[in-house]
């Protein structure tokens, strides 16, 4: 880290992975401890010693007689932390003082100080991030999210096979036949399928239920009685928020999935377009979509946390929670390209079994998917923190077009991909894209965006504007015609080069001068695009460049002498 990078650091401010200790009362070393231990214990981050919480740089002190030794500071946190904890550690010169940087990693287990302290990043009762308490039950969830522990898979000792429910048993087959999961399970008796989806254990010779086996199949008294962390709540809001419908389901999971589908599709209006002898159905929002959100929502929850499920229907948009952020290594950047990664993997595996899930655990995209080919903005995450995952699926006015023109594609036999999808549904919506900016959107390399956006070229669907680089895209004239108006198509695709040349000359005629960043905002153009433009015009002899840098502006050519002569 060099004073560049560290003062990038302090303008952000502290964050769960960034903590400032002043050093001007010099910060004993178990302190140091213990903030290392909370940020292995989180996200992992950094710890910077001679930083005011203000992020004022008054300078570390020396640690080791006149110099601090880093060598001999980084084996001193190894040394007092449980699980060991390496770290980084710079000592960075920086306006004028030195400034000690530790940076720690997310450690695969939870730690202590040698001393038995636990600690882990949190946000304070006044909002800032701070170093607290680090309890069993928050330890057992950091586990969770690490894949070190199913909580689903834990015995549920003092209860027997008879807590579980016969009807939810005969609900499971019925699921099964449904939604085309194993049917090799349907010949089982309660037992045999029980063992077969590993939803009870042997012991003492009697078969005693695991966590997943009592969200599927428990009883409902002896579900609240075992899990009181198991509640969904399914609420409909005015634009007042006041909330006009308020359910609660607490029974087995396959139950309470049916229940809340009924309530949606109560309400999930649909119209209709017309494809030749073809009518084609556009809901509010897709039911697989909501489907896979809310499958989701219960299967990936931290049940160890006493917090609830909640869908709650606004009236432009669904919002799904559930407690517990992202297990360790998803985020909302990468979501779509990480691999599976279940917080309860026994309870995902029956849910694989049933049906309810796909094997390829990439539920994910349908949610995508489903809000996508209706012409509706993407799933939001945004919401998602530590404490819980939030999903936004808009509703609104659906493109009767663009759902006609994705239906037309799978019929002929070429469907879109997700990555196709993503980018026609944000070009549909802000009209124009580059490189970058896709691959944002796909959470994949810029290569592998142009190779999206190549392939849309090749079939029609985008044009581009410009050299590789600097390339623009956005639809195609044929798609405009398809699910868009003409006018449209024009404001998209921007300005020819005279016409951009001529807007160029008219300001300079009206208003004196033109800066590079005013012609670029006025031809819809880069800046560097803008740039080549404006010189061009000065090659022609048509204005002519004042100033040099960023202050520099262009006029109109005077003739026969120099400006300024």
């Amino acid at each position: 880290m060099d004073a560049q990078q560290l003062n990038t650091l302090i303008e952000t401010g502290e964050s769960l992975g960034v903590e400032f200790k002043s050093d001007r009362r010099q910060v004993n070393d178990n302190t140091i401890y213990e903030e290392v231990v909370a940020l292995a214990n989180s996200e992992g981050g950094v710890l910077l010693i001679g930083v005011e919480d203000n992020g004022m740089i008054t300078g570390a002190r020396p640690r080791h007689g006149k110099t601090t030794d880093s060598a001999k500071l980084r084996a001193s946190i190894f040394n007092n932390t449980v699980p060991s904890i390496n770290t980084r550690i710079e000592v960075v010169s920086c306006a004028g003082h030195s400034v000690i940087a530790i940076e720690v990693d997310p450690y695969p287990e939870p730690c202590a100080t040698c001393s038995g302290k636990a600690l882990r990043r949190i946000i304070g009762a006044d909002g800032k991030p701070q170093s607290g308490p680090f309890y069993p039950r928050d330890q057992k969830t950091r586990r969770m999210d690490l894949g070190l522990l199913d909580f689903s898979a834990q015995r549920l000792d003092g209860m027997d096979f008879d807590v579980l429910d016969p009807l939810a048993f005969e609900r499971i087959r019925q699921t099964i036949i449904r939604l085309r999961g194993d049917r090799g399970l349907l010949e089982l008796s309660d037992a045999e399928l029980a063992q077969a989806l590993r939803l009870v254990e042997t012991h003492h010779n009697r078969l005693v239920p695991n966590v997943a086996g009592m969200l599927l199949a428990g009883r409902e008294q002896a579900i609240r009685s075992a899990l009181p962390t198991h509640e969904v709540f399914f609420q409909v809001l005015d634009r007042q928020g006041d909330v006009k419908v308020n359910e609660c389901f607490h029974g087995p999971l396959v139950q309470v999935l049916e229940d809340v589908e009924k309530h949606f599709s109560a309400r999930n209006e649909e119209r209709e377009t017309t494809m030749g002898m073809f009518r084609l159905p556009v809901p509010d929002y897709s039911p697989e979509g909501f489907r896979e959100a809310v499958n989701n929502a219960v299967l990936h929850r931290d049940y160890a946390k006493n917090e609830f499920v909640y869908i709650q229907w606004h009236p432009d948009h669904l919002l799904i929670s559930s407690p517990g952020g992202f297990p360790e290594g998803v985020t909302v950047e990468n979501l779509l390209v990480h691999e599976p990664k279940p917080r309860s993997p026994r309870l995902a595996e029956a849910f694989r079994r049933i049906g309810l899930i796909e094997q390829t655990g990439r539920g994910v995209d349908k949610i995508f998917l489903g809000q996508l080919r209706y012409g509706r903005p993407a799933p939001d995450y945004s919401r998602t923190d530590w404490t819980g995952v939030r999903v936004v699926l808009r509703g609104g006015e659906a493109s009767l077009d663009f759902a006609a023109f994705v239906y037309e594609q799978d019929r002929e036999g070429t469907p879109l991909s997700l990555d196709e999808l993503l980018i026609l549904n944000a070009l549909f919506f802000e009209r124009r894209i580059d490189s970058d900016k896709a691959a944002r959107l796909i959470q994949k390399g810029v290569s592998d965006a142009r190779a999206v956006l190549e392939r849309l070229h090749e079939r029609d669907m985008v044009e581009a504007r410009g050299e590789r680089r600097g390339r623009i895209y956005h639809m195609s004239a044929s798609l405009y015609r398809r699910i868009g108006e003409v006018s449209d198509y024009v404001r998209s695709r921007g300005f020819d080069r005279l016409q951009q040349r001529q807007m160029v000359l008219s300001a300079v005629q009206a208003d004196g001068q033109i800066k590079r960043k005013q012609a670029a905002e006025l031809c819809r153009l880069s800046e560097d695009q803008a740039s080549r433009l404006l010189r061009k015009l000065c090659d022609e002899g048509m204005l002519e460049m004042v100033g040099k840098g960023r202050g520099a502006y262009y006029v109109k050519k005077t003739r026969g002498k120099t400006r300024g002569a």
